[in-house]
């Protein structure tokens, strides 16, 4: 028995290994700007967000080789988010800011923040990014040049995630671990209308106008917590092409700072990823199978099932750390890379249980039945 569950966690550590050398290569960032100013419009769904709106303001208006719009919706902050944004709006005409008209029933906050924002938008490329992120001045432009050369209706990337607290170290990794780990990129490009490989980040999402539109926008997703994965499973549907584009060196985000706000992020977001019935048996099989079996092993075996074992660590390490290079992830993530698996999982299972009991996901002061 030992033996076959050795052999077993070896074969699952070299599926995620295999899996995430061959999307490391395949995970690019997007190409050069070049051919002229492309029209962009930025919109920035913002509740409470007075700390983080300005940092954002003065990195998009730095932006090179685009014709820029900003449009920013306060969406019913109780702080000086507002009045912030006001002051760029005097000072740079490139700057709106939009009221949120209140939350009606059925409807996400953030989904229909930027359902609000796609209306006041003017120019074709509309793209969304959430108020914790800062752009490189040439971001925008690579991104649109990415949408526009590879024919796509959906583009989104992943900024590098700043973390600071042992908690946000451990966990916030484990993104690109699952990512990169599990979602076959080449497939999915050959595949680019499929909505079973869409992927995408709410953070920094750009969308076509006519891809948007067909796919419903939104409007279309309004009872979607997690938006930027919802809204590229759309615009597939819709026959649009959508893909991914490595932002690490062109775009930086801080999601969390405390434990408790990290754990409610991610439980929010499970219930519409792994923290299925269906799902979350296989995750628990892929992730405790290949990075966390190894280790549990290794103490009990011997012989062949213990090189098999030792095998299985290795190669779950080497791609751990592997991406934590590739993405600039403090390499304590790479040490304690088990136990942001442990963590991963202990969320997920968390968020699934919390479902069933029909407990509402909580975030940013407003409570949802998903």
């Amino acid at each position: 028995m030992m033996l076959e569950l050795a052999i077993l966690s070896l074969l699952l550590a070299g599926l995620y290994a295999g899996m995430t050398f061959a999307n490391l290569r395949a995970y690019r960032p997007p190409p050069a700007s070049r051919g002229g100013l492309r029209q962009v419009s930025v919109l920035i769904p913002a509740r409470d967000e007075e700390a983080n709106i300005r940092p954002l303001l003065e990195t998009v208006l730095a932006s090179k080789d685009v014709e820029l719009e900003v449009v920013v919706l306060d969406d019913d902050s109780s702080d000086g988010t507002a009045e912030a944004v006001r002051r760029f709006a005097a000072a740079d005409s490139r700057v709106r800011l939009v009221r949120g008209a209140p939350l009606p029933p059925g409807w996400i906050g953030k989904s229909h923040a930027c359902c609000q924002l796609s209306l006041a938008a003017r120019h074709s490329l509309l793209v969304y990014v959430d108020a914790d992120v800062r752009l490189h001045p040439e971001a925008l432009a690579r991104l649109a040049a990415f949408v526009e050369q590879e024919r796509l209706g959906l583009a989104s990337g992943f900024p590098r995630q700043i973390t600071g607290t042992l908690g946000e170290k451990v966990a916030i990794p484990q993104i690109f671990v699952v990512l990169l780990g599990y979602l076959p990129l080449g497939l999915a490009r050959r595949q680019p209308t499929d909505p079973r490989f869409a992927a995408a980040c709410g953070q920094v999402l750009a969308v076509t106008r006519p891809a948007y539109d067909a796919a419903g926008g939104h409007s279309g997703i309004r009872r979607s917590i997690h938006d930027g994965l919802s809204l590229a499973r759309a615009v597939r549907r819709a026959g649009f092409a959508t893909d991914l584009c490595d932002l690490t060196g062109l775009a930086s985000c801080r999601m969390y700072r405390t434990w408790s706000a990290l754990w409610a992020g991610f439980s929010k977001n499970a219930r519409e990823g792994m923290a299925t019935r269906t799902a979350l048996p296989l995750w628990t099989l892929l992730l405790g199978g290949g990075h966390l079996l190894p280790l549990l092993l290794l103490p009990w075996a011997d012989g062949l099932a213990s090189r098999a074992a030792l095998a299985a660590a290795v190669l779950a390490w080497a791609a751990a750390a592997a991406t934590a290079l590739r993405m600039r992830a403090s390499w304590v993530s790479v040490v304690l890379h088990p136990v942001g698996v442990a963590v991963t999982l202990a969320i997920q299972w968390s968020a699934l249980l919390r479902g069933r009991r029909r407990s509402p996901a909580v975030w940013r002061g407003r409570s949802y039945d998903v």
